[in-house]
């Protein structure tokens, strides 16, 4: 019997679109609404809301009437119970917003209220603060999974799951999903939570977790925002490698790419990071890798060329501690022996277990410094049965996409069990 498998598709195409404008003028109305509340933090307008009508799809601007930057949880209960008290026929909305990836306003709240989460881990002590103890760490909703990483690792821990970007808040992933390469084995984020605490549309603060309120439990997790925001979460750790070595090599034959792609999924050892990607008709890719990566036959991969062709690319990694390195070396070859890659395209390289995971937002600065971070970014994001990737494949690599100078475009199989 085949293992039920789902492939995982995220795109981005950098297209120049049409963006989408409102502005709800009714700050008056918030003002009045809300002025009598005792916070521990502060509501923001002008410059704060126009901040807040942006996010990372920037393809669209909805001004809010003001900003909360909660000093505490009480804080944001006490403003979504002012709002639920003004009855269904007020026009005020409250929007949670993290890191403001969004990709089309979900973050942003045309003349209602966005509450700033990460104003609440900056407030630190109390009830915002990040504690590490026995297998978890409980961690604001508003906190950075970056700064999660650095605290946990201060106790050698790390959590199991992963984004591959982690400059995201954590209540932002939990209320979406969460994935990356990781999740073949451990599941997506959503899947590594013990408990959380949130805020319900009534105001409330619930606490819950699979044996407590569960209903809401499973609701707010991957519930876009709309049963409650989390302002807490209690995630689940693992003992942290101190390195990981980081592979890529490429296939011309897709079938081939996810046959060996399924096998390592489902395999009893296995890498601890699976993903792929497709490159179609760049020129000198290899060429491109030597910046970052060592390549296993320097003469065989001068040789490669990548023009005009489609090609894909499977991204692995083995965690390892510097006492280990001779095992990692054994069991690596082991499982590249079982690969069928075009073999003059293996590149490797050992690097810190933070400086993978934080490899994103290499690109990030790199980006941000030619201006082209602030731009629209309608990302596309599927899940596909396995049984059709095949067709998909054929016909949107091979006929709808002639290029990838527009984005990455990312591919890679997980377990539906997970």
């Amino acid at each position: 019997m085949k293992p039920s498998i789902v492939y995982c598709l995220k795109l981005l195409l950098l297209l120049a679109l049409g963006g989408v404008t409102m502005h709800v003028p009714d700050e008056d109305t918030v003002v009045a609404s809300l002025g009598s509340l005792r916070l521990d933090g502060h509501f923001g307008f002008g410059h704060d809301a126009h901040a807040a009508a942006r996010d990372f799809g920037n393809r669209c601007s909805l001004l809010p009437a003001a900003v909360l930057h909660p000093g505490s949880v009480s804080d944001i209960a006490a403003t979504v119970r002012r709002v639920f008290l003004l009855g269904r026929h007020s026009p005020l909305t409250v929007a949670a917003r993290g890191h403001g990836h969004s990709l089309l306003g979900q973050s942003q709240a045309a003349g209602g209220i966005v509450v700033k989460m990460e104003s609440l881990a900056a407030a630190g002590g109390g009830d915002t603060a990040m504690r590490v103890h026995g297998g978890h760490v409980d961690v604001p909703g508003g906190e950075l999974w970056i700064n999660v990483l650095r605290e946990t690792l201060k106790h050698g821990l790390a959590p199991r799951s992963w984004t591959d970007y982690l400059h995201l808040t954590v209540g932002g992933t939990l209320s979406n999903a969460g994935v990356s390469g990781q999740a073949f084995r451990h599941g997506p984020q959503v899947s590594n939570v013990n408990q959380l605490e949130i805020v319900t549309g009534r105001g409330d603060l619930v606490t819950c977790s699979p044996e407590e309120n569960s209903d809401l439990f499973y609701a707010a997790l991957g519930g876009l925002g709309q049963f409650g925001i989390i302002t807490r979460a209690r995630i689940a750790l693992e003992p942290a490698p101190k390195m990981v070595r980081w592979i890529r090599v490429l296939y011309s034959d897709f079938e081939t790419f996810t046959e060996d792609q399924e096998m390592l999924i489902t395999a009893e050892k296995s890498f601890d990071y699976i993903e792929g990607f497709v490159i179609i008709n760049r020129t000198g890719i290899l060429n491109n890798w030597r910046t970052s990566f060592k390549p296993q036959d320097p003469v065989q991969a001068s040789q490669f060329q990548s023009d005009g062709r489609v090609l894909y690319c499977l991204e692995l990694t083995k965690n390892f501690n510097h006492d280990e390195a001779d095992i990692m070396e054994q069991e690596v070859g082991a499982l590249l022996s079982r690969l069928r890659y075009i073999s003059s395209t293996l590149f490797y390289t050992d690097v810190t277990y933070l400086e993978f995971l934080d490899r994103v937002h290499t690109s990030e600065l790199k980006l941000r410094a030619q201006g082209l971070w602030d731009v629209p970014h309608p990302w596309l994001n599927l899940l596909i049965p396995r049984s059709t990737i095949h067709k998909f494949a054929k016909e949107v690599f091979g006929k709808i996409l002639k290029d990838s100078n527009n984005g990455p475009i990312l591919l890679y199989p997980v377990n539906r069990t997970k």
